[in-house]
C-alpha cells in the first residue's frame, strides 16, 4: 500500500484553531483515503469487498451460522449481510444450509474455495483498530470515544445505520 506523507504544518496566529481544524479534516481523510485503498488492494488480490471478508472470517472463526449472528459478527444490520451472503455464495465462497426441521431456518457455512480465502486473507481493516486498541489504557479510549462523538454530531451523522 502506499504511504500518505505527513502534510507539514502551517502555523497560524498563536491560540488559533485554524491549524488543528486542518489537521483534524487531513487526518479524516487520510482514514477514509486508507479505507479505500484497503479495500482496492483487497478486491484487486483476493476479488471480494471488506464486507464480503468480514463475513467469510466470522464463519471461519465461528463455524455455521445464521444469518442474523453474522450480522451481529460484523456489526451491521441483517439486511445488509443477506446481500454480502447471496454475492459470496455466487462466488462459491458460502453455502445455504436447511439442517432443522424447520426449513425457514438457515445457517450459513463456508465452502472449501471460502476457508482456503479466510486462511490466507488478511486481516480486516477493523482488525488492525482492534488491535491497536488494546494497547491504549480506558482513559485513552474514552478520549478517543469523545471526540469521535463530538465529530459524529458536528457532522450530523450520529443517528446514521451503519452498514
Amino acid at each position: 500500500m502506499t504511504k500518505i506523507q505527513p502534510r507539514p504544518s502551517r502555523k497560524t496566529k498563536k491560540g488559533s484553531n485554524r491549524d488543528g481544524t486542518r489537521e483534524i479534516i487531513f487526518l479524516i481523510r487520510k482514514l477514509i483515503q486508507g479505507r479505500e485503498l484497503f479495500t482496492k488492494e483487497l478486491n484487486r488480490q483476493y476479488h471480494i469487498t471488506a464486507a464480503q471478508l468480514n463475513c467469510v472470517l466470522a464463519l471461519y472463526e465461528n463455524g455455521p451460522l445464521p444469518p442474523s449472528q453474522i450480522a451481529k459478527h460484523m456489526m451491521v444490520k441483517s439486511s445488509t449481510v443477506t446481500g454480502v451472503i447471496d454475492r459470496l455464495e455466487l462466488k462459491g465462497l458460502v453455502i445455504r444450509a436447511r439442517n432443522s426441521a424447520d426449513r425457514r431456518i438457515i445457517t450459513i457455512q463456508l465452502t472449501e474455495h471460502g476457508e482456503r480465502l479466510a486462511a490466507n486473507a488478511p486481516p480486516p481493516i477493523q482488525q488492525k483498530i482492534i488491535d491497536g486498541m488494546k494497547k491504549l489504557s480506558d482513559a485513552e479510549i474514552e478520549q478517543i470515544v469523545s471526540a469521535l462523538t463530538r465529530l459524529t454530531n458536528m457532522l450530523d451523522v450520529q443517528d446514521l445505520e451503519v452498514e
